[in-house]
């Protein structure tokens, strides 16, 4: 980057030319500049930003809010600097929680970056600080490592299953958790926001609701209809909460993810290995419906929006609704109503 020279004699008149004939003086703009209300502390500015974003945008950035505020809470937000950012986030990478799919914290000082920028972005648009002093912009995230997480084989699949189905105390939640992630490659998010109203057992079809307040309809098997159907009318689940429920009826929560891969794990040692997540069961999804039915039908199972670097073309190749259940028939190797006609299939193996 080219430093820029100082101003010459003939820059320097330009100005005073052009502050003449607006009728302002210096005086005038240091004046102004005098007048302008001191910015807002972090302590007083951020849950002003919490009750502007949406829940998932404070589920994500809510801790490292907190973090902000416990170090920065009395500064305002225009006295930090770039370098006082990184600081700060060379900090949460070091002191980060270790967990079983940690990677050093890059992630931790990625998201502390992302969660000031969006308290900067906002402080922009309600005129607190200028683009230019916005300090955050000019912080480089990390680099993100390429994901260790690929396709489960099917041979191992079924022992994960197996694992769910024979221990624990509630194995009727667990493969019913497992199997509705395996056929509709849904995030965790979307299977905790899935409601009783979300079923359209006629079609059978459900509404996931996940992040970045997507909504889609995504074809399930017969079977999985039934058994999601059973659980909701089993642990009475209210026809708008969560339908996801343990047996005395309290709603799951991310925890019981938590502890149905560490208990796999401890029964699969492969498992704990890899560091095997509910995520993986997307990937293996994923990665079949694609190689047997081809790209734009795996992107528009999975739930994938047309922006990012998918390219034009994925505006005009996007799969239709009937596509995706016919995937889903050769995967499940059941009929579904909404599927097309076995003249259609494109399979090119097995189901699982």
């Amino acid at each position: 980057m080219t430093q820029q020279s100082a101003p010459s004699s003939a820059d320097l008149d330009a100005a005073r030319l052009l502050l003449a004939r607006l009728g302002v003086s210096p005086a005038d703009l240091m004046a102004a500049a005098e007048d302008r209300a001191p910015a807002p502390t972090f302590a007083d500015y951020i849950p002003v930003v919490r009750a502007a974003v949406t829940d998932g945008t404070r589920r994500v950035y809510g801790s490292y809010w907190n973090r902000i505020v416990d170090h920065w809470g009395p500064r305002r937000l225009d006295e930090p600097t770039p370098t006082e950012i990184q600081q700060l986030a060379e900090h949460v990478k070091a002191h980060v929680v270790s967990r079983r799919n940690a990677r050093g914290g890059r992630s931790a000082a990625e998201h502390l970056i992302a969660a000031l920028r969006c308290i900067y972005r906002h402080a922009e648009n309600d005129k607190h600080i200028a683009a230019t002093d916005n300090p955050a912009r000019k912080v480089t995230k990390p680099r993100r490592l390429p994901s260790t997480r690929r396709a489960v084989p099917d041979s191992r699949l079924a022992e994960i299953n197996r694992v769910a189905a024979t221990t624990g105390d509630d194995p009727a939640l667990d493969t019913l958790i497992l199997r509705l992630h395996t056929e509709t490659a849904c995030r965790r998010g979307g299977a905790l926001a899935l409601t009783p109203a979300d079923l359209d057992s006629d079609q059978c079809l459900i509404r996931l609701k996940e992040k970045g307040e997507t909504v889609r309809w995504q074809p399930v098997s017969p079977t999985l209809m039934t058994h999601l159907q059973h659980h909701a009318d089993q642990r009475r689940a209210p026809a708008n909460s969560q339908l996801l429920r343990y047996a005395n009826g309290r709603p799951i929560t991310s925890r019981r993810y938590d502890h149905l891969w560490v208990r796999i794990g401890r029964h699969l040692p492969w498992v704990a290995t890899q560091q095997i997540s509910t995520h993986w069961l997307r990937h293996t999804t994923l990665t079949w419906v694609e190689r047997n039915f081809g790209y734009a039908v795996a992107r528009a199972y999975v739930g994938h929006t047309d922006s990012g670097n998918a390219g034009t073309t994925a505006t005009y190749v996007r799969a239709s609704l009937p596509e995706i259940a016919t995937a889903l028939a050769a995967l499940t190797g059941e009929p579904h109503p909404l599927a097309l006609g076995e003249s259609r299939h494109r399979s090119g193996g097995d189901a699982r």
